[in-house]
């Protein structure tokens, strides 16, 4: 009889998607299955379909434990996201950080938030400051807050749903959430104003092992009674997981991963060279430790300017876009970014075809790409990990206008990586990065300084402190890392 081997199962919640891994001892893949994360826009407000998450988990969780002893369970999910839980279940469905919230509430919030010295958490539109969300729910539906017994971040949900242990976890809290003080390592005034604190169940390590999964989801997803759920962690943190937790591997000026967001964190930046107004915050990774960041939603735009028609683009596609100086201006999307509050545009000849749509795109992301490490002041190597490094263009592109290394990992997804590292701490996974050869392209740094004079002139009235804002490539002083 074949002994099946041990492995790790990782429920990776992005936005866009729900991707659910199955990684053997050694890293290996052994199995994947991938659906759309959908939004319910009925009932009270647009919520996640967290029910139809976790009948998709347990049918696949059942499926792959044919292939391997499923040892191990941790949570990956995107951030500015949070269930209220009472002993049974949710209380109120898991809120859309995309949902417009009423102005009026708005306003009073902003008389509570920190001030952006204390959390580090820009002051962003919609949802995505996770206290305005919870100030907005507390305002509106108050009978099922006060029925509360728990806030949980987005991972720690699925734990507790898993194992039924409740905990809360720093990766998460640290997530532009304004309920964070990153220096002090503790939650901010907001939450303690509030009387928050005491619905915030104890910290525990992403990595930590919280308990044996319950029994009635071992027997439903043909589990192992004794299969450990780990507490979980934000995705865009097991990104950086990947370079500051595996042995061996020499830690990066910067991480860029890309995704639905595109967030650049680096590990040489002082968060005094923070600025609200371009959308930069401090993250907090796995160990509690600030790392200065900037983002943009860079996936939803690159779909948005690429067209429904995808068609990848050749050298020729892109010299002659930048030839004939035909541009895409900030923004193309609602959420965030440092040109957030913008209708973005083409300049320029419109693009012929969908391989002209896709170069456009390509262009934009790179010198957005290039304006977030040059407002972080990045001089030292920049790893680019996730689904924009299956673009052959993306990080020769960069390198050819950063002036620094710049690698591009093999890993279609560094949230998978980062989040086995959690699991086997003392492992080193193959080194997977390669050297991006600059590509020069005629013309292409006099685009990129027509694009940024002409972002920086269309930048709406409420968002023109411009003047910490990168308007040359060269790099800042060389910080010291987080410590």
């Amino acid at each position: 009889m074949t002994m099946k081997p041990q492995a790790l199962a990782i429920l990776d919640i992005g936005k866009t998607n729900v991707k659910l891994s199955l990684l053997d001892q050694q890293g290996k893949t052994l199995a994947e299955q991938r659906t759309p994360n959908t939004i319910v826009t009925a009932e009270l407000y647009p919520h996640h379909d967290t029910e139809r998450i976790w009948n998709w988990l347990l049918a696949n969780l059942r499926a792959m434990s044919e292939t391997a002893e499923i040892t191990a369970l941790v949570p990956v999910t995107h951030g500015a996201t949070a269930a209220l839980v009472d002993d049974t279940g949710l209380v109120l469905p898991v809120l859309d950080y995309e949902f417009e919230l009423p102005a009026a509430q708005v306003q009073d919030y902003l008389k509570l938030r920190p001030a952006f010295d204390e959390s580090h958490s820009p002051e962003l539109p919609a949802g995505l400051n996770l206290g305005r969300q919870l100030y907005w729910l507390a305002q509106a539906c108050p009978e099922q807050f006060q029925r509360a017994r728990h806030i949980l971040t987005y991972p720690q949900y699925w734990t507790w749903r898993l194992c039924g242990v409740a905990a809360s976890e720093v990766t998460s809290l640290g997530c532009h959430t304004d309920l964070w003080r990153p220096h002090q390592r503790d939650y901010s005034s907001l939450v303690k104003q509030m009387g928050w604190d005491a619905l915030f169940p104890p910290i525990r390590p992403a990595w930590s092992a919280l308990g044996a999964v319950r029994a009635d989801v071992a027997a439903q997803a043909g589990l192992p009674q004794d299969c450990q759920v780990l507490c979980g962690i934000h995705d865009s943190n097991a990104s950086l997981w990947r370079y500051l937790g595996a042995v061996d591997v020499q830690v990066p000026g910067a991480v860029l991963s890309t995704g639905t967001w595109v967030i650049a964190a680096s590990f040489e930046t002082p968060l005094s060279q923070l600025h609200e107004s371009l959308d930069m915050l401090a993250n907090v990774d796995v160990a509690g430790r600030p790392v200065a960041s900037t983002r943009f939603m860079g996936g939803r735009e690159f779909a948005h300017l690429a067209g429904p028609d995808f068609e990848p683009c050749t050298r020729e596609d892109l010299e002659r876009l930048v030839a004939q100086a035909t541009m895409a201006l900030p923004s193309f999307a609602e959420s965030g970014g440092p040109f957030s509050g913008r209708a973005g545009e083409v300049v320029g000849p419109a693009p012929r075809n969908a391989a002209e749509r896709y170069a456009l795109a390509t262009l934009y992301c790179v010198l957005m790409s290039d304006y977030c490490l040059s407002a972080l002041g990045s001089s030292g190597t920049v790893i680019v990990e996730g689904s924009f490094a299956a673009n052959p263009f993306f990080a020769p592109l960069l390198a050819a206008l950063r002036g620094q290394p710049v690698q591009c990992s093999d890993d279609a997804s560094g949230t998978t990586c980062g989040a086995w590292l959690l699991r086997y701490r003392d492992a080193c996974p193959a080194r997977d990065s390669r050297d991006a050869i600059a590509l020069e392209l005629p013309g292409f740094g006099g685009y990129r300084t027509q694009w940024r004079e002409a972002s920086a002139m269309a930048a709406p009235a409420c968002r023109q402190d411009r003047s910490a804002a990168p308007g040359s490539p060269t790099p800042g002083p060389s910080p010291k890392r987080p410590h």
